[in-house]
């Protein structure tokens, strides 16, 4: 499969289709054509010995220090040296591929001032599988991530490689590629913009987005295996809140729902069920909500040029314009909000299996299992779910709010935007886990009641889950099962 971006905005799930699934990437003709004369802009300034930040001098604090035009090309090699200080464990790969996309996305606008060719080997590294190894710390917003990706070019550090670590100069020859020579203004083009909170964002929308389907899913069965009362998610009562998010959610769980035969024979039984239950729709439709606001907002910086300095114009009428096109607070706003709303997601979902475990209101046997005592059951599962919600919490909390002071006072507010979208993702792993285990004890729920006696869309999900991960009659090594029943959520409704 080959995407082709440079005519039509771009989507995050087509950043997605290259990062995570290995879809080639080509850019259009008219995206090389403005890469191109972008460029002339940055030659005609160097031939003409103009003063332009970024392109002639010194960088952040040292922007007032004019290079001779036999330094330029050193300038972006130390840039490229110098900002690869990133620490900590590294990016996973579909991460550096993430980043490395939302890179040429950028260039494509051709307003960075970076050649023709030094966009072919980025798509190179990016087609050709070879991934740079990138820390996954030090980043205020924006630098250090994109450096470690632009030393890989050069032929310095480690990348992954036909499913090895190497050198990257190895790596380079193996592939019939040469190291690359930045020229003017590139080196910081590479380190430059919101490319590492874009395109990791993007990634977290990916499973954000299939998360909140599987709650609705994992959530009907644990409402079905409670006899809850359909009555709260009743069409009318739904359309009374104008939340698109709401309106789905409440329509999801009616169609889960509607032909459950042990529901038919439940109404009445109870008043009205407890709110981790029957405040489904409005609490999913909110994630929804926020999640749709997030993903526009993410979207919106995928499509656009984050550069510092842009190169405006063209070669013989051009501007340079120094301003905060990379400072990245929309993302990282959306980030942190996206992992209040996923965090909730989790939160409410453990709830509902703490009700399943707890024979006091679930009318089953205590801890799901026939012979409780002797057997503990799913008891510690919910253990689990609760220390991963309350990891979730930290996470939540928001990064953009922190602020600290770089580059001699010349940076002196940061959004701290890829700081948010790596707790964001971490954040979206533990609800996986939590959605698991609440799939888990639900499915062993819907077993005292027998599949007969279950909606079609419930009893479908059921059997998904026992092709491989059998009804629980005593205990057995849970774990492996959580990662199985992880896998089936991760495969697909």
């Amino acid at each position: 499969m080959t995407i082709v971006w440079g005519d039509s905005p771009l989507t995050w799930q087509e950043l997605v289709q290259v990062a995570r699934h290995n879809a080639e990437l080509s850019l259009s003709v008219s995206a090389w054509q403005r890469i191109a004369q972008g460029r002339a802009i940055v030659d005609e300034i160097v031939a003409s010995g103009q003063i332009a930040y970024g392109i002639n001098t010194g960088l952040g604090a040292l922007c007032n220090i004019t290079l001779p035009e036999d330094q330029l090309s050193q300038l972006s090699r130390n840039t490229l040296l110098s900002h690869a200080c990133g620490v900590g464990p590294l990016l996973t790969r579909e991460q550096a591929r993430a980043i490395l996309c939302a890179a040429i996305a950028n260039y494509s606008h051709g307003k960075s001032g970076v050649s023709v060719a030094l966009v072919q080997h980025l798509l190179a590294l990016l087609n050709q599988q070879i991934t740079p190894q990138v820390p996954s710390q030090g980043s205020v917003g924006y630098l250090s991530h994109m450096a470690h990706i632009g030393l890989a070019l050069i032929g310095v550090g480690d990348v992954e490689y036909q499913n090895q670590i190497m050198p990257a100069a190895q790596a380079l020859t193996l592939a019939g590629l040469q190291p690359y020579r930045p020229g003017a203004k590139e080196g910081l083009s590479l380190v430059n913009g919101t490319p590492c909170m874009t395109g990791l964002s993007c990634l977290a929308l990916d499973d954000a987005a299939r998360l909140l389907d599987w709650a609705d899913v994992t959530g009907a069965m644990s409402f079905e295996a409670l006899r809850g009362q359909r009555v709260a998610f009743d069409a009318e009562v739904i359309a009374l809140k104008a939340s698109p998010g709401m309106q789905l959610s409440g329509q999801r769980l009616r169609a889960l729902l509607s032909d459950s035969p042990l529901l038919a024979t439940s109404v009445g039984i109870r008043t009205q069920d407890a709110l981790s239950l029957r405040s489904m729709p409005q609490v999913h439709g909110a994630s929804r909500d926020q999640f749709d606001h997030a993903a526009r907002q993410i979207e919106t910086e995928l499509n656009a040029c984050t550069d510092n300095p842009l190169v405006l114009g063209t070669a013989d009428n051009w501007r340079v314009v120094s301003q905060a096109n990379p400072h990245g607070e929309s993302v990282a706003m959306a980030a942190d909000l996206l992992a209040i709303a996923m965090a909730e997601i989790g939160s409410i979902a453990e709830r509902r299996l703490d009700r399943l475990v707890n024979p006091l209101v679930s009318g089953l046997p205590a801890f799901l299992v026939a012979q409780p005592g002797v057997n503990s059951g799913m008891m510690i599962a919910q253990y689990v779910a609760a220390s991963l919600c309350a990891e979730n919490r930290q996470l939540a909390q928001p990064a953009v709010l922190d602020n600290y002071v770089t580059s001699g006072l010349q940076e002196d507010h940061l959004s701290l935007g890829t700081g948010a979208a790596l707790k964001l993702l971490k954040l979206v792993g533990n609800v996986w886990q939590i959605l698991a285990i609440e799939y888990l004890l639900a499915a062993q729920a819907l077993d005292f009641h027998g599949e007969e006696q279950l909606a079609q869309g419930t009893a479908q999900a059921l059997r998904r889950l026992r092709a491989v991960v059998a009804n629980w009659q005593e205990d057995r090594w849970l774990a492996p099962e959580i990662a199985r029943a992880v896998e089936v959520l991760k495969s697909g409704l």
